[in-house]
C-alpha cells in the first residue's frame, strides 16, 4: 500500500526564486540556489505543489527551464499540512503577540527599511 504524503504548499516568488519586490507579469527572476535539492528533500517525504498567483503557463515555463517541472503548480490555498512563504506569520494562539509580529514584519529579501 502506497503512503499518503501530506501536502506542502512552497510560495515561488520569494522562497524559490531571486524576487526582490520588482514584480513584472512578464518576467519570473532566476531560481535560487538550493531550490532544487530543498523541493527534492521534502518531495521525499511530503507531496510538494508550487503556489503562486502568477501566470500558469509563465510559471510552468521557468519549471521547465529550471528542471522542476515535476512539481505540480496551484493558485489555491488547498488543505495543505504547511505553507512556506516568505510573506506570512505563524499564530501560536497569542494575538498580543501575533499583532507586534505583524507590525514588525519585513520579507527577508528586503535590505532597506
Amino acid at each position: 500500500m502506497k503512503k499518503h504524503k501530506k501536502l506542502i504548499l512552497i510560495d515561488l516568488d520569494g522562497v524559490l526564486n531571486k524576487y526582490n519586490g520588482k514584480y513584472s507579469s512578464e518576467f519570473i527572476p532566476e531560481i535560487k540556489e538550493g531550490a532544487k535539492d530543498f523541493l527534492e528533500t521534502l518531495s521525499k517525504e511530503f507531496e510538494v505543489k508550487i503556489f503562486t498567483t502568477r501566470n500558469r503557463t509563465l510559471a510552468q515555463e521557468w519549471l521547465i527551464t529550471n528542471n522542476i517541472a515535476q512539481y505540480s503548480i496551484t493558485n489555491v490555498k488547498e488543505p495543505a499540512y504547511l505553507l512556506v512563504d516568505d510573506r506570512c506569520i505563524c499564530f501560536d494562539g497569542d494575538y498580543k503577540k501575533t499583532l507586534d509580529l505583524i507590525f514588525d514584519f519585513r520579507v527577508h529579501w528586503k535590505t532597506t527599511v
